[in-house]
């Protein structure tokens, strides 16, 4: 995969380099396990999206997949509220998206932040599979 301590734009980009890095340690150690970006709703009723978020986490390990969920991770240090740095954690969700190998959907909403990442995803000809709030697939993959 490639650890770089830049992003492609050539600016220092230590918090994508450390989670990459850490992705890419598990990928070792779990060869056969995909990893996968969970998208789903944050904005909104953020406690209870951040809770489905990690279970939507939890579902992807039981599926046998390495989940990367950016939206349980960067509103920790990001502001949601500040326009730019939402616009700063999309962006750095999308460079990471090109990382994984699957995207999973989950929910019957699409939030503007998923739609970029699905559209994202598209471009990259990444294979996406749909869930609803149960973790059931739907639709399958696309």
């Amino acid at each position: 995969m490639g650890v770089n301590l830049y992003n492609s734009e050539g600016y220092l980009d230590p918090t994508a380099y450390e989670a990459l890095k850490n992705i890419e340690k598990e990928k070792k150690l779990n060869p056969n396990r995909k990893i996968v970006f969970v998208c789903s709703p944050f904005a909104g009723d953020i406690e209870g999206n951040i809770a489905r978020a990690k279970r939507y986490g939890r579902f992807a390990v039981t599926e046998k997949a390495i989940p990367f969920a950016p939206h349980l991770l960067f509103p920790q240090f990001l502001n949601e509220e500040d326009p730019e740095e939402r616009e700063l954690g999309i962006q750095m969700g999308l460079v990471l998206l090109s990382k994984c190998e699957e995207l999973w959907v989950f929910g019957s909403r699409v939030s503007s932040g998923m739609a970029l990442e699905i559209e994202k995803a598209k471009k990259l000809k990444m294979p996406i599979r749909y869930f609803n709030i149960h973790c059931k697939e739907v639709g399958g993959m696309k």
